[in-house]
């Protein structure tokens, strides 16, 4: 996410290094924090952690199949087809859920000035109806300047996660809030964020919104004298989301058990989290390897994304601000006095990644592979729009009802479209990560979802 959650396919904010993989055409990428310190001249500044999370950037004139990629780039990589094959999105398709009459509100700083264009292009390929997508500016919002890092870093996360939530629930509305300013780790350009969504939120606009930012909880002003009044002040939107019957997600991270300090770079030695994921009025999403064929059918089990060597994983642990919420009380084992992150996980591993298309810049048009919680997330938010339209009105924070169906799992209901991870951690930067177990746990949550069976589920709860 952004690191104002830098999803480690997003960037600065949240609390990883946002370190880039790899890419067979191109050689090794540089990571976010060298690339913020050449732009500077000094010591590295945040960026988006979208910029951390690519695979392969602008290379190829359309994307390849899984099987290329794993031959060519020793990597899988999937587009919208594939995502709606492996969560089961079919039955409800075939049913006409598909999100329609639903609005899915993404939040960014500076945004794409392509982003029609390009979600076009995307759904063009792929032989899916595209969408109409409504940018709202709020406040002064900069023209775009392609040789500006910030604003391509955010460009990319903005077409991330329009693509994302439009793959998922194809026939939904998309809101995109476009802001002024820069989320860095502490508060800035969080005032600007929240005032955007609540302003939707009072307008009734919206039944989910994805948030692909964040910042480590530890990097608020006052956090170190126990003092949180910088963060908690950031919760109206959230309150007001939860009093309208609106939807809030937000990426739990890439940097696994641990974040970035506040310069954005440098990794706590120790366990922390980031906000707003951990926000008890917020649902955090965390991040999987997906293991699929050319036509999307799993080949084996989704697994805790975690790739220390590569300076990433899904985003988990639990916070210093938040006690432990009542809808943790049957969890409270593994989160104790805590409010535990994240709660649900999506596709995040770059290593199984998506493909995207943008066009905002010439050093970076083209076909692009990604991965990080700030995938996850807009992917999470297309299963809630269609959740809604199941429904027929909003569902509202989440997080009651889905921690109802994890306890009906554990007690044995097989149909609660909630599909357990179980093996491996998310360690990351040297701090040991929380195991994923059976059950609830601090590396993804309840595990994953089967739409066809999650979507009627929560749904009926809601």
């Amino acid at each position: 996410m952004r690191r104002s959650t830098r999803s480690r396919a997003t960037a600065s904010v949240l609390g990883t290094t946002a370190l880039l993989v790899t890419t067979a055409v191109t050689g090794a990428v540089p990571g976010a924090a060298t690339v913020a310190a050449a732009a500077t001249g000094g010591s590295p500044r945040p960026v988006p952690a979208a910029i951390g999370h690519r695979m392969v950037s602008g290379q190829y004139p359309s994307p390849l199949s899984t099987s290329q990629c794993q031959t060519q780039l020793k990597a899988s990589c999937y587009g919208p087809l594939q995502l709606e094959q492996a969560y089961d999105e079919k039955p409800l398709f075939d049913r006409g859920i598909n999100g329609t009459g639903r609005t899915i509100v993404i939040v960014d700083s500076f945004g794409t000035p392509t982003i029609q264009h390009d979600l076009d292009v995307y759904s063009a390929h792929y032989g899916i109806p595209s969408a109409n997508v409504q940018v709202v500016k709020w406040g002064t919002v900069p023209p775009f300047d392609p040789s500006n890092s910030d604003m391509t870093g955010w460009a990319e996360e903005t077409t991330i996660d329009v693509e994302m939530a439009h793959a998922m629930a194809p026939g939904a509305k998309i809101v995109l809030a476009e802001t002024g300013v820069s989320e860095n780790e502490g508060t800035t350009g969080f005032p600007e964020m929240m005032a955007a969504e609540d302003s939707l939120i009072k307008q009734g606009v919206g039944d989910v919104i994805s948030q692909s930012f964040g910042a480590t909880e530890n990097t608020f002003p006052g956090f170190d004298q126990g003092d949180y009044s910088s963060l908690l002040n950031l919760r109206y939107a959230f309150k007001d989301a939860q009093a309208h019957g609106v939807t809030v997600l937000a990426a739990s991270g890439d940097s696994g058990s641990t974040d970035d300090e506040s310069d954005g770079s440098t990794l706590y030695p120790y366990p922390v989290t980031s906000w707003p994921p951990s926000d008890p009025l917020v649902t955090g999403v965390g991040g999987t390897s997906v293991h699929l064929d050319d036509n999307g059918n799993r080949v084996s089990p989704d697994t805790v994304w975690d790739d220390p060597a590569d300076g990433g994983a899904s985003g988990g642990g639990k916070s210093k601000v938040f006690s432990r919420p009542l809808f943790q009380t049957g969890v409270s084992n593994v989160v104790g006095d805590s409010r535990g992150v994240p709660d649900i996980s999506m596709l995040g591993d770059p290593n199984t990644g998506v493909w995207t298309y943008n066009s905002f810049g010439p050093q970076d048009d083209g076909w692009e592979l990604w991965g990080g919680t700030s995938v996850a997330t807009p992917i999470f938010s297309g299963v809630v729009a269609l959740a809604d339209q199941l429904a027929g009105h909003r569902l509202g924070n989440l997080n009651q009802g889905l921690y109802a169906l994890g306890a009906l799992q554990q007690a044995g209901f097989k149909q609660t479209g909630l599909t357990d991870i179980v093996g491996g951690s998310n360690t990351n930067g040297g701090v040991p990560g929380w195991p994923a177990t059976p059950g609830y746990d601090l590396a993804t949550g309840w595990g994953t979802v089967d739409a066809a069976k999650f979507v009627p589920m929560i749904a009926a709860l809601g």
